[in-house]
């Protein structure tokens, strides 16, 4: 069965204001989770509860990090309001649970069941997430040195409020690793098993406004991106409604013991493993929807359609370089154990992908990076 739901209200909004304006903010029931400097760049002081993940740890979200947050949550909170990113956003989707679990990890791994305590407003401070409109919440598990997807309906946000206002200041290599995500959750979606008409309405936009965005970035200079905010903004909401519907896979899979256990953003993580899977879906079955694929590509780039995977990746990589893995300091001797971890912890993002892929694969996907 395929099918096709947005769960989440999205609003469109031209200034911060007219966001507080709207939405009625209490000082006793609402706690907003935020970034310290957004915080600040906000304006809004101590009158309303709030919280910096980052008192609890840098990067991407751990277990640790929200076991430690859920015991300092303030009594009486109805309402959670996430200004950030993914980091932010996952924070907020698991503190809008109430579980008798004594940590997160037993929560995430499904041991025990978990009930929605309170609402959810998203506000997107990057171009790349999509999460604000998803029911996943992802963190690192730090025990099994991977991270771990939440998935379920009491996840999804009550509102997604997009303001492009909020995005401007984000330095350019913030865009980039965003920006690469949401384009790769377009793909993904795409090619996904899963994906309907319906989702590949929202993939295929999002693939177009993304891949012009680019264009634009690369004939008129990195800082050149602020002028297209609203698109890239919309596109990233775009491929979260696909990619919350038809999923990721392989890519997404790949990518995440490389942020787990090395730290590696994100969409850069991703984008390290886009062309290898990608090279080995057609290698294993040249004829079928990746050749739509590539003929999108094709026509959006001006290129033969047989060339389009390689221009694509040319194109990411002048939006942000990547490294062989060694650099990133994975060791060799770690791609049989990635492998194997993502078989084992992964199924739910393998189970999308265009044609199966073995461990042996796997393997294969991780060592011609390294």
């Amino acid at each position: 069965m395929k099918q096709f739901a947005l769960k989440t209200k999205v609003s469109l909004m031209d200034t911060f204001n007219e966001f507080l304006e709207d939405i009625n903010l209490s000082t006793d029931t609402d706690w907003i989770i935020a970034d310290e400097a957004v915080y600040n760049m906000l304006g809004l002081g101590d009158k309303y509860k709030h919280m910096f993940p980052q008192t609890y740890g840098k990067g991407e979200p751990t277990d640790k990090m929200l076991d430690a947050i859920r015991k300092d949550m303030p009594a009486g909170i109805k309402r959670i309001i996430a200004i950030g990113g993914g980091t932010v956003i996952d924070i907020s989707k698991a503190l809008t649970l109430d579980s008798e679990a004594d940590n997160v990890e037993d929560m995430y791994m499904g041991r025990v069941p978990v009930t929605k305590g309170r609402e959810l407003v998203v506000v997107p401070t990057t171009c790349g997430t999509g999460s604000e409109v998803t029911n996943i919440s992802i963190t690192e598990l730090t025990n099994m040195k991977t991270k771990k997807g939440l998935v379920l309906d009491i996840l999804f946000p009550d509102r997604a409020v997009l303001i492009p206002e909020l995005l401007k200041g984000l330095p350019y290599r913030f865009f980039a690793t965003s920006s690469v995500d949401a384009l790769i959750h377009c793909v993904e979606s795409f090619m996904s098993p899963k994906a309907n008409p319906y989702t590949e309405m929202f993939s295929l936009e999002g693939i177009r406004m993304i891949i012009e965005g680019y264009k634009y970035v690369l004939e008129n200079g990195p800082d050149s991106w602020v002028d297209k905010v609203d698109e890239f903004l919309i596109a990233s909401n775009f491929g979260g409604i696909a990619f919350g519907n038809a999923g990721c896979a392989a890519v997404h899979a790949l990518s995440f013991p490389l942020g787990g256990v090395h730290h590696i953003p994100h969409g850069e993580a991703n984008l390290l493993m886009f062309m290898p899977v990608f090279t080995k879906y057609k290698d294993k079955k040249p004829v079928g929807k990746i050749n739509q694929f590539e003929k999108i590509i094709a026509d959006i780039l001006g290129c033969d359609n047989e060339k389009a995977l390689d221009e694509f990746q040319k194109l990411l990589q002048k939006i942000i370089a990547t490294k062989p893995l060694k650099e990133y300091g994975m060791m060799e001797n770690e791609i049989d154990q990635f492998g194997e971890s993502v078989v084992k912890e992964q199924q739910r993002l393998l189970n999308n992908n265009y044609v199966e892929l073995t461990l042996d694969e796997l393997k294969a996907i991780y060592r011609s990076c390294w």
